[in-house]
């Protein structure tokens, strides 16, 4: 009888995470579908949308365009361009993909070191909420952060439950990360080194299988981007230059004008903080009882390796000067300090602690970030003013279009594109773009490739670069094999980014509108 009654009980737990599963990806698809369509911040929500497309065209990072941004987010997106067409639905749904995945992963990871389902289910709700509809389209901060998350996650599986397979797929989503951005992912594969050794001398384990398979996981990471890399010719020296060296040189600057002070260090992060003080009082309470058994030990080593982790995502997020996307680690962290304090400390005022932080920042971020898309620069903008971005193209029905640029007035902006777009679609000369509205591509159907992924002051080396003779000549190529005759530039103060590579006297400037400019080279 009590045989019967375990397994109706187990089968019930099987019916209700399966409910679960089933409402976190219905939650994280349209929560990131919804605010995928809600607003526009052109240097960021249009640049894998036409990496996506350029890859579909068979033009490659680093062979075809220089990229200091990770290759992943370009072929992802021709991926699902090829499955579905080009459109601005297929472009969100790359973004809603990783938020389900994401979401799903933590519930399964919460499920599997023990903690209550009831419990796992909320947190991972809420990190669906916080994670990518900040932006609602691919970026390559959020899969960089979100597949270390996945990685420390698979980390704590695989020392938890002694699983090989999880030290492999640890290794695998950290270079996956790698290839988003090259940062948090560097250091957390640092963290995760350290951790295996000492992890090795703290239960003086003898066999190396387990770090095996972390080596094999990372082998098979990188030998398939080494393979799409031999496959389309991408030379590794391209690569090294662009995606290692140069950025290097990059955070090297970044890192001399970094500012330690307490608004940025602190105040800012202060609700990730408090998040980690129920694990630091149960570190504590651990250490004070001195107790040797092995499934304490490991909780031990867990606790504090998941204590460290903080300190990798927010000097990443310092590094990267971008607005702050790392708040869906909140839920995270609240929920291991949930499974520890419900294992070791016991006190109820800690469990109202974690759950009044819960609330407090899931309302807070959502409002701020989501709904408000502070992320975006569009926290003061009035949406009821926003746009059906059909009347540029088909292919963004349903999107409302507002920018940071245009705040006050999106119809004039799209008025001012459609003049632009009609320009161009009249010259049939080899020509490209310089622009943050990198969606002109592809409604005008232009089958030339600009030698640069995006334009800002970091992707362009400066002159005083040691990089930059590198560039020019990469440039420089790439505009003579495809035999460029024009070269547009749309939106403000583009301009100075031929200047930089072109002599004044190799080329005549005209402004045709309010935001384009035509610049015509001359043979020099």
């Amino acid at each position: 009888m009590q045989q019967k009654k375990l397994i109706q009980n187990l089968n019930k737990l099987k019916d209700k995470k399966f409910f679960f599963y089933i409402f976190i990806f219905f939650n994280s698809l349209i929560f990131t579908l919804y605010y995928g369509y809600r607003g526009i911040f052109p240097i960021d929500s249009f640049v894998i949308f036409n990496s996506g497309y350029n890859v579909l065209n068979n033009f490659h990072p680093f062979k075809d365009y220089w990229s200091i941004t990770g290759p992943l987010l370009d072929y992802l997106q021709f991926a699902l361009f090829l499955m579905f067409d080009v459109s601005w639905l297929s472009y969100v749904m790359h973004a809603a993909f990783i938020n389900t995945i994401l979401a799903i992963f933590i519930f399964y990871f919460f499920n599997k070191i023990k903690l209550n389902p009831n419990f796992s289910f909320i947190y991972a709700i809420a990190i669906s909420i916080l994670a990518y509809p900040s932006t609602g389209t691919p970026f390559v901060d959020h899969h960089a952060v979100i597949f270390c998350l996945v990685s420390t996650c698979c980390f704590i599986i695989g020392i938890n439950r002694e699983r090989k397979k999880y030290w492999f797929l640890s290794s695998l989503f950290i270079v996956f990360s790698f290839f988003s951005k090259q940062i948090p992912s560097a250091y957390l594969i640092f963290l995760l080194s350290i951790s295996i050794i000492f992890y090795k001398i703290y239960f003086k384990e003898k066999h190396f299988i387990d770090l095996l398979f972390f080596i094999l996981g990372g082998i098979l990471g990188i030998s398939i981007f080494l393979i799409i890399f031999f496959l389309n010719d991408v030379p590794i020296k391209n690569f090294l230059i662009q995606y290692i060296f140069y950025p290097m040189s990059l955070g090297d600057n970044r890192l001399d004008k970094l500012n330690f002070d307490f608004k940025n260090t602190i105040s800012q992060f202060k609700f990730i903080y408090f998040a980690l003080m129920p694990l630091i009082l149960v570190f504590f309470s651990i250490i004070k009882n001195k107790r040797n058994a092995t499934e304490q030990k490991k909780d031990l080593f867990v606790i504090v390796f998941v204590l460290t982790t903080p300190l990798i995502f927010i000097y990443g997020q310092l590094l990267t000067k971008n607005q702050v996307l790392i708040f869906f680690l909140i839920p995270f962290y609240l929920g291991i300090g949930n499974l520890y304090v419900s294992k070791y400390y016991k006190k109820k005022y800690l469990i109202f602690f974690i759950i009044f932080i819960f609330c407090i920042s899931l309302t807070k971020y959502h409002i701020r970030f989501n709904h408000n898309k502070k992320f975006m620069e569009l926290v003061n903008v009035d949406f009821n003013l926003a746009v059906d971005a059909k009347i540029i193209d088909d292919k963004f029905s349903n999107l409302k279009w507002i920018t940071p640029e245009y705040p006050e007035t999106p119809l004039q902006e799209i008025n001012y594109l459609n003049e632009a777009k009609n320009i161009l679609i009249k010259d049939k000369t080899p020509k490209i773009l310089i622009t943050d509205y990198q969606f002109l591509s592809v409604i005008i159907k232009n089958k030339n490739v600009s030698p640069n992924k995006w334009y800002d002051d970091l992707s362009v080396p400066p002159k005083e670069s040691k990089f930059f003779e590198q560039y020019k000549d990469f440039y420089l190529s790439k505009i003579k094999s495809q035999k460029i005759k024009n070269i547009y530039t749309v939106g403000l103060d583009k301009e100075k980014y031929i200047k930089v590579v072109f002599d004044k006297n190799c080329y005549d400037l005209k402004k045709m509108n309010k935001i384009l400019t035509k610049l015509s080279l001359k043979t020099c």
